[in-house]
């Protein structure tokens, strides 16, 4: 499956060793990650201001995340779709990546449930499905 993991699931897979992370790890083992400029920058950005990481970790991750990840330029998708449109980026960048599905914790992205043909799930969700 192609999957566009979003900002939140990924600061929280580096954060702590929860479900979020064992997300992370079947996607880079098992699927192909779809991210973008936008989604990397996010990453960047919580990581030092949120989270507190030092710089060099986080440019690590950063760098990590550009060689595991495929990195797409989001298409534009039409503001209506979403009620967050700081939230349109990672939908550009689902379609753009022709991926299957979204997985967040955003609940502004959640309520959408599909968009086209890609499923936005929540990490529980996600987890979920793989195991069915």
């Amino acid at each position: 499956m192609k999957i566009v993991l979003d900002t939140n699931v990924v600061i929280a897979a580096f954060a702590a060793r929860g479900l979020c992370h064992d997300v992370l790890e079947v996607c880079l083992t098992e699927h192909e990650i779809i991210l973008s400029e936008h989604i990397l920058s996010e990453i960047n950005a919580n990581l030092t201001k949120k989270i507190k990481l030092p710089k060099n970790i986080v440019m690590n991750i950063i760098d990590y995340l550009n060689t595991e990840a495929l990195i797409v330029s989001p298409v534009n998708v039409p503001p209506s779709i979403c009620r967050d449109c700081n939230d349109l980026p990672v939908i550009g960048a689902a379609i753009a990546g022709k991926v299957n599905a979204i997985i967040t914790g955003d609940h502004d992205l959640l309520v959408i449930k599909k968009y086209k043909s890609v499923k936005i799930l929540s990490p529980r969700e996600f987890w979920s499905y793989l195991r069915k």
